[in-house]
């Protein structure tokens, strides 16, 4: 493939910048950290709510989402590993305020999603302890304090850098593996024990033609199963990030089909369709599958531990990576230099891990503020994946609209994939805006998504404008 002259030089600015960054990842590391992100754990109790029909739509959600989003991702970083990821292929594809606007919604959705954790924390807390512990899902000061300590581990982590980060990462991707290995061979200790009837795990029922269903498709399409492009992120501190990415999709994209349909089996086998904890659906099976044996409340309370770490894990994945892109916006004088600076020993983006962390913590405090846990938990769960899936509606685009001065052009059929992944993460964008739980209003919490969704961009076009002036300044003044 051969590129002009531009892509080059912007190739070989970022390459010097990437220079100082320490190559910490290996193809094994990238694999089960994919597994780790993309894993999203509610993910099989939202698939449940389809009830036997969850086969034929993740099979759907496979062939036009999935598969799709695989190609295009191992493409574009074949043809750009950079640091940055998708920040790096926007830029360049279309401009930098089109890369800058990716790298905004990417950092908005990893606030919003780390925002989340204490309030995952006390759920799984709750279901690990037993019913005494039930409080502790409706107490705001538990939840605040939880947030509080969790992000803080999250900020020294991510400071230390990858050489410890890629093993809190590899643990939770090898605990997913467990996790999900108990759970999909829960229903055949439930046959062979007689406390299970029945289980048919491949049952295709076709799903009936609704709005909810369609709601639940795009959920399963670009929710569930997007993220490959998301350890890109890291390619500057990958060894052959070009190579090693393309092979970790390889390892990891069946793997992930196969744990979702085969978990989802479990959820509907297990718990009525009307009674799926959409916060909780891993801990929630666990504890019905396990519940009649005599001696399976210490192993629940081990397996709902070893589910916490892995959502840790997932936490620090997404937190450790959405750090590198204030600092590569920095490169580009996109944001201050302030953003850019490293670490005189671990050489990690240190200013921008701790504008992270009390982002996100100050978001966790707002989010309790007026609705209750479920509703809370929804409307960030439903901004938060609007705002990943942005950076997905300009991630299609670049094969079918970008990259005019490379050549050879994307050959056909990648263009056809890009356009069948956008249409599915469009999808997934119209209808996130309406809740799929019981809320006072269904208007007012639409309302509550859209403008949180249109003011925070709002907020970074005015962020890239202030940052243009003062770049001109600076170049003028030099």
């Amino acid at each position: 493939m051969t590129q002009n002259t531009e892509l080059a030089q912007v190739e070989a600015q970022v390459e010097a910048h990437s220079a100082s960054l320490k190559k910490e990842l290996g193809v094994r590391d990238l694999a089960l950290t994919q597994i780790l992100f993309i894993i999203g754990l509610t993910w099989i109790g939202v698939a449940g709510k389809l009830g036997p029909s969850h086969v034929v739509m993740w099979l759907l959600a496979i062939v036009l989402f999935y598969l799709p989003m695989s190609a295009v991702v191992i493409y574009l970083n074949k043809l750009m590993p950079l640091e940055g990821g998708l920040y790096q292929w926007a830029k360049i594809g279309f401009n930098s305020t089109v890369g800058f606007l990716v790298a905004w919604n990417l950092w908005l959705y990893v606030i919003v999603f780390t925002s989340e954790i204490g309030l995952q924390a006390a759920t799984y807390l709750s279901y690990a302890l037993g019913p005494r512990a039930a409080w502790i899902t409706s107490s705001n000061w538990f939840i605040a304090l939880a947030s509080a300590v969790i992000l803080t581990l999250m900020a020294v982590a991510a400071t230390i850098g990858l050489s410890v980060g890629k093993w809190v990462h590899n643990t939770g991707g090898v605990f997913m593996l467990i996790i999900f290995g108990i759970l999909i061979g829960l229903p055949f200790i439930g046959l062979a024990s007689g406390h299970l009837t029945e289980f048919h795990p491949f049952r295709t029922k076709l799903p009936e033609f609704s709005l909810l269903n369609l709601n639940l498709l795009g959920k399963m399409g670009f929710g569930a199963l997007g993220g490959f492009e998301y350890i890109a992120i890291l390619a500057g501190e990958t060894r052959a990030p070009a190579r090693a990415m393309r092979k970790s999709v390889f390892i990891a994209a069946p793997l992930i089909a196969i744990m979702f349909i085969l978990g989802t089996a479990t959820v509907v086998a297990y718990v009525p369709t009307n009674d799926i904890d959409l916060i909780g659906p891993m801990p929630q099976v666990l504890r019905a599958g396990f519940g009649p044996f005599g001696i399976a409340g210490p192993l629940v309370t081990i397996a709902i531990l070893m589910t916490l770490a892995m959502r840790l894990g997932q936490v620090s994945v997404t937190f450790t990576a959405v750090t590198r892109l204030p600092m590569v916006a920095g490169w580009d004088r996109l944001l201050p230099p302030w953003f850019s600076q490293l670490h005189a020993r671990y050489r990690t983006p240190v200013n921008s891990v701790a504008v992270v962390a009390v982002s996100s913590f100050c978001l966790s405090l707002l989010s309790l503020i007026g609705v209750g846990r479920a509703e809370a938990f929804q409307l960030l769960f439903n901004a938060g994946g609007i705002f990943y899936a942005l950076t997905y509606l300009v991630m299609f685009s670049i094969p079918i609209f970008g990259l005019r001065s490379v050549t050879p052009r994307p050959p056909l059929w990648l263009r056809l994939a890009s356009w069948s992944g956008l249409l599915m993460t469009l999808l997934y964008v119209t209808l996130s805006v309406f809740p799929i739980i019981k809320v006072a209003s269904v208007g007012v919490f639409a309302f509550k998504v859209a403008s949180l969704i249109v003011v925070m961009n709002l907020v970074g076009v005015g962020v890239l404008v202030a940052a243009r002036r003062r770049s001109q300044r600076f170049e003028q003044g030099a």
